[in-house]
C-alpha cells in the first residue's frame, strides 16, 4: 500500500489553532497560603522508608502533609493514592493530566476516579519547580506514564520480571491490607511519576525518558484533602536515564514524610465534597 496523498488543502488543516479542551480557570481554588502557614510548625507524626527496586504503603489523614523526598541519590518513584476509607476512590491521572497537563506542580491538585472526582492531594512544595520544560519537551512529576509493568515486559521481551513499580505496588497493597496479590491487584492504578523526567517526542510522538534531575534533599510534598492510603515504587530504573524493570539500573531508597498541622492552624477549611453531578445518565 502506498503512503497517502495529502490533499491540497494540508497545510490549511494543519494550520488551525488547537483549542484547550478544559479551561481549568474555574477549578476551585486551593488556599495555599494557609496550608502553607499550617505547614510552619506542623509536627512529624510518621517515616517510611522505600527500599530500592519495591514498594510501601502509608498513611496520611485529611488535613495533614506528606513528603516524598530523594534521600541517597537520584531516583524516581512511582505514586497510587487511595481513599483510605474507600479504596473504589483512587487517584485519577489521566483526568489529572486533563485539568492540569501532562506534568504537575505547586498549587495543582490530584483528582480522584468516577463517580467521585474531587481533590485528593494539593501539591505545597516541588523543589524541582525550576525545572520547567527542556529543549526536547521534557519536564518532571508526570501524570501520563503508566507504570512499568510485568505486563508490558513480557509482550516486548518475554521476560518474567517481578520489580517492576505494578508489581511492587500490588505487593505492599497486599501485605498493607492482608489480602491475597490477586485481590490487591486490580486496585493498583496508573501513577504519578514523582521526579521522573519525560516527554514526548517530536517526531514520532513516543513516550520517552530521560535522567531525573533529582538529588538528595529534592522533595515534593502534598496536603491531603481527603484521608489517603497511599503506595509507593521505587523504580527499578533508577533516575531512569537509561533503561527500566531490570536489575542493572543504580536505585536508592526514597522517604515518604506525614506531618499533623497543629490544632486550629487549618481553621475554616473543609475536605471537598465529592463531586456533585446527579448521576442520573439523562435517565
Amino acid at each position: 500500500m502506498s503512503d497517502p496523498i495529502a490533499p491540497v488543502d494540508a497545510g490549511a488543516r494543519r494550520a488551525i489553532k488547537p483549542v484547550i479542551c478544559y479551561p481549568n480557570e474555574s477549578l476551585p481554588k486551593p488556599d495555599v497560603a494557609l496550608y502553607r502557614a499550617a505547614r510552619a510548625d506542623a509536627r512529624k507524626v510518621d517515616e517510611v522508608t522505600v527500599p530500592p527496586r519495591d514498594a510501601a504503603c502509608f498513611t496520611v489523614p485529611a488535613g495533614h502533609f506528606f513528603r516524598i523526598s530523594s534521600v541517597e541519590g537520584p531516583q524516581v518513584g512511582d505514586l497510587n493514592l487511595w481513599n483510605a476509607e474507600d479504596l473504589s476512590e483512587r487517584f485519577y491521572s489521566g483526568k489529572t493530566r486533563a485539568l492540569h497537563g501532562t506534568h504537575v506542580t505547586t498549587e495543582e491538585q490530584l483528582w480522584s476516579s468516577f463517580p467521585h472526582l474531587r481533590s485528593m492531594a494539593t501539591i505545597t512544595e516541588d523543589t524541582l519547580g525550576w525545572y520547567g520544560i527542556d529543549d526536547f519537551g521534557g519536564s518532571v512529576h508526570d501524570v501520563i506514564g503508566t507504570r512499568c509493568d510485568p505486563y508490558t515486559g513480557n509482550l516486548l521481551a518475554g521476560s518474567q520480571y517481578h520489580h517492576c513499580c505494578h508489581s511492587n505496588l500490588t505487593r505492599a497493597l497486599a501485605d498493607h491490607l492482608g489480602v491475597p496479590l490477586a485481590e490487591a491487584e486490580p486496585h493498583v492504578h496508573d501513577v504519578l511519576n514523582v521526579f521522573m523526567c519525560t516527554g514526548f517526542t517530536r517526531d514520532t510522538g513516543q513516550y520517552f525518558m530521560k535522567a531525573s534531575p533529582v538529588r538528595p534533599g529534592d522533595y515534593l510534598e502534598f496536603f491531603a484533602e481527603i484521608p489517603l492510603l497511599g503506595a509507593l515504587s521505587a523504580c527499578p530504573g533508577g533516575d531512569c536515564s537509561a533503561e527500566h524493570s531490570s536489575d542493572s539500573a543504580l536505585c536508592y531508597p526514597l522517604k515518604v514524610e506525614v506531618f499533623a498541622p497543629q490544632q486550629g492552624s487549618l481553621e475554616g477549611w473543609e475536605s471537598p465534597a465529592v463531586n456533585g453531578y446527579n448521576r442520573s445518565h439523562g435517565r
